[in-house]
């Protein structure tokens, strides 16, 4: 398939999800909406991949005219087991969606139906090591809201809608390996809502553009790696990127991730299993970071990208115990309590491998002010673990336009400098936004690759020199700024106001002469 193919294709996806999302919102939010669009393309997906899989199974065996969707419920049961041990779950012929949405016009109790088939679906990994990934998964599609209106009949008819657009999408053919529609059409989704979500949850969703420059940074000089982990990692969209720069196959041990949002955790579960990865290849965990970490036990990490909330309020010395926490403890002081930033830094440095790279999304306050953060910073630096900071354009996320850094950690650095890259001016704008380009995301790259100073541009840094400016890190302060205002010559200017003088004084001069000619007639 050609590449100007896919985009066509790619391009009628959402053009189609763009009138779902139309025809369904109505006086519903379109962020609290995307939950049920996103649903029920999981229940679709996970149907079609389980049918897919049963049927694949017995075509190879001589069986072409086997249909998993056809057969009686009774007979499907007798392979319960085997399938929730190798595809982590099991779902009935009769609830799978292309059977639901055959019946979903006539079928008065369609919600209820649905809620059904959800419970069924959870609990059927119940017991199994698959069950922490779908517990829960179908929590926010609530079939019995009012969002999707007043009355019963009007909540199915909404579903019914629902059901048949998702139908509808054509997401391709699995024997064509165009699996990849499905998380298209996912990231898609959240991208459309969260651009328009303001407070209600886009502000975190990180655009795929600085998506795809974190993830280049932390995998420079990597062809594999054990796994990749995100401290906050919302939809999954960073942990994803990884897979599609490396190959998921490269990834050995897979995908790690803690979420405090029950929502996006929810997601970011369904993004897994959308982007086609197998249950038994991630772990994202539910809950507070800071407070309650997860993957304790887990083998260090050796490839962490992640956008953590920017200076959200944490317990900090409120709580006794956390000065205490290996994580946070060798700094010798805690992250402010109104300004959690460097406690995810200390967090993720924390959980990196000795040979691993973390790149991290920072709101640019950190890299500047006094207190406990300039300490943080004082460890950071004099224990040689801040590998480069990057300034990068304003206005480039969705609901804020601070401009905001990135901050690269490594613990193994062969050289005692940092390197300082000034892309602020690296941008297009687009409508009301900027935005990174290819070529932009490449600059940055290779100049974090090949750490040579590029005048206006980036220097690399003694961290001695770093502790004489009292360990800032802004990058302006090292990078010169260009200057870009006119260079004036005072003398070329100086002789252009003598003529202009001059010839002021010869025109005056033929003036006066004029008025005394006509004075005498």
């Amino acid at each position: 398939m050609t590449d100007n193919k896919k985009e066509q294709e790619r391009a009628e996806l959402h053009r189609t999800i763009w009138s779902i999302a139309n025809d369904l919102r109505g006086s519903v939010d379109g962020w609290d909406f995307k939950q049920y669009v996103l649903g029920m393309l999981f229940y679709r997906y996970i149907s079609e991949n389980l049918s897919n899989y049963i049927n694949s199974s017995e075509w190879e065996t001589g069986d072409k005219t086997f249909n998993y969707a056809t057969i009686s419920d009774k007979k499907a049961e007798l392979v319960r087991d085997d399938l929730v041990n190798t595809r982590g779950f099991f779902i009935l012929p009769s609830e799978l969606f292309e059977n639901v949405r055959r019946h979903a016009s006539e079928d008065e109790n369609l919600n209820e139906t649905l809620e059904h088939v959800f419970k069924n679906i959870e609990a059927s990994a119940q017991g199994s090591t698959s069950e922490v990934d779908f517990k829960g998964l179908f929590d926010d599609i609530d079939v019995n809201s009012s969002k999707l209106g007043s009355t019963v009949a009007r909540r199915n008819e909404r579903l019914v809608k629902l059901m048949n657009g998702v139908g509808e999408m054509k997401l391709g053919d699995y024997k064509d390996n165009t699996i990849d529609a499905f998380g298209d059409a996912y990231e898609y989704l959240m991208g459309m809502y969260a651009s328009n979500a303001g407070k209600s949850g886009g502000e975190y969703f990180t655009p795929q553009e600085v998506s795809e420059l974190l993830t280049q940074l932390a995998l420079v000089g990597k062809k594999e790696v054990n796994k990749v982990y995100d401290p906050a990692c919302g939809s999954g969209s960073l942990l994803l990127k990884s897979a599609k720069i490396l190959g998921k196959d490269r990834i050995r041990l897979g995908f790690f991730g803690q979420e405090i949002n029950i929502t996006t955790y929810n997601l970011c579960r369904i993004n897994m299993f959308l982007h086609d990865i197998d249950y038994d290849k991630f772990d994202i965990g539910h809950g507070d970071t800071l407070t309650d970490p997860l993957h304790w036990d887990d083998e260090p990490f050796e490839v962490i990208v992640s956008n953590p909330p920017y200076s959200i309020k944490w317990e900090g010395d409120a709580n006794s115990l956390l000065i205490n926490d290996p994580r946070f403890s060798p700094a010798g002081v805690l992250a402010p309590k109104s300004k959690a930033d460097l406690a995810f830094i200390m967090h993720s440095l924390a959980w990196l491998s000795t040979n691993g790279t973390a790149a991290i999304v920072c709101f640019p306050g950190i890299l500047y002010r006094g207190g406990a953060e300039q300490k943080i910073r004082k460890y950071l630096i004099d224990n040689n673990f801040v590998d480069c900071v990057i300034q990068l354009p304003n206005n480039l996320f969705f609901g804020t336009s601070i401009a905001t850094c990135i901050m690269v950690l490594k613990k193994s650095k062969s050289e005692n400098k940092t390197l300082f890259i000034d892309a602020s001016r690296e941008f297009i704008k687009v409508t009301n936004s900027n935005k990174l380009t290819e070529e932009s995301i490449k600059k940055i790259v290779d100049a974090f690759t090949e750490r040579t100073p590029i005048e206006y541009f980036s220097v690399l840094v003694n961290n001695k020199d770093i502790a004489s400016q009292d360990y800032n890190l802004s990058v302006s302060t090292y990078v010169q700024q260009e200057d870009t205002r006119e260079v004036i010559d005072i003398k070329k200017l100086n002789a252009q106001i003598e003529e202009i003088v001059a010839h002021e004084d010869v025109l005056r001069k033929e003036i006066d002469k004029i008025i005394a000619e006509i004075e005498n007639v």
